[in-house]
C-alpha cells in the first residue's frame, strides 16, 4: 500500500507540474495562480502545498525537468578523464542545441523561462538561483578550459576563464534568440557553426616540426 500511496502522490506530482508549464506557457507566470494550476489539474490546492510550498518552489521544479546536457556530459567526462577536453566541450556544446530542438517540453519551459516571466517579487529569487546555475555551468566550462591550457591545447590568446564566458554567452544568446524570436533559424545548423568557428579560435595552432 505504501508503495502504491507513493507512486499515486508521484503521479499527482507531476500532473501539477503539467498543469502548471501548460498555464505559464499560455498565460504568463504572473497572471497564473495556484487556484488556475488546481483546477487544470484537477487537484486541490491543498495537493499543490503538500507538493510545493509556494509558485515559486513549482516553478524551480518545472525549471529542473528539462535540464540541457551539457553540463552533466562535461562534468561527467572531466571526472574519468578526456584526452581533449576542448572537443568534449564542443561536442556537449552540440548535443545541447540538438537537445532543446528536438524536445517541445524543453521548447516550453526555456520559452517560460525567457519569454513568459517577470523576475520581481517572490520571482526574484529564481532569477538569483538561475544565475547560480549560470555560474556554476560557467565555472565548470573554465574547468574544462583550464585543463586544455595545461595541456597545450588552448590558444594563449583565451584565458580559461574569458573562454568560458565568451562560450556561454554564445550559448545562451543563440537559445534565447531562437526561442523569443519564433525560430527563424535552424539553431542545429547554426548552433554547429558558431560554435566550431569559436573551438576553431580557441584551439592552439601546432606549430610545424622541424626537419
Amino acid at each position: 500500500m505504501a508503495r502504491r500511496t507513493k507512486a499515486e502522490a508521484e503521479e499527482t506530482r507531476q500532473k501539477i507540474l503539467d498543469a502548471a508549464e501548460r498555464l505559464f506557457f499560455i498565460d504568463g507566470v504572473s497572471r497564473t495562480s495556484l487556484e488556475h494550476i488546481a483546477n487544470s489539474a484537477g487537484v486541490t490546492r491543498g495537493a499543490i502545498y503538500w507538493h510545493f510550498k509556494n509558485k515559486l518552489e513549482l516553478f524551480e521544479a518545472l525549471h529542473e525537468r528539462v535540464k540541457l546536457p551539457a553540463e552533466e556530459i562535461v562534468e561527467r567526462a572531466m571526472a574519468d578523464g578526456h584526452p581533449d577536453p576542448l572537443a568534449l566541450v564542443e561536442q556537449a556544446m552540440v548535443e545541447s542545441f540538438v537537445a532543446l530542438t528536438e524536445d517541445e517540453q524543453r521548447q516550453r519551459v526555456f520559452t517560460i523561462l525567457t519569454c513568459r516571466c517577470e523576475y520581481v517579487g517572490e520571482m526574484l529569487a529564481a532569477l538569483a538561483r538561475q544565475r547560480e546555475a549560470h555560474d556554476h555551468m560557467r565555472a565548470t566550462m573554465s574547468r574544462a578550459f583550464t585543463l586544455a591550457q595545461e595541456e597545450g591545447r588552448l590558444s594563449p590568446a583565451w584565458p580559461p576563464d574569458v573562454a568560458a564566458s565568451t562560450l556561454t554567452c554564445l550559448m545562451g544568446g543563440l537559445m534565447a534568440d531562437w526561442i523569443r524570436f519564433g525560430r527563424r533559424f535552424d539553431l542545429i545548423e547554426v548552433g554547429t557553426r558558431s560554435v566550431g568557428e569559436l573551438f576553431r579560435a580557441f584551439r592552439r595552432e601546432v606549430e610545424p616540426a622541424l626537419c
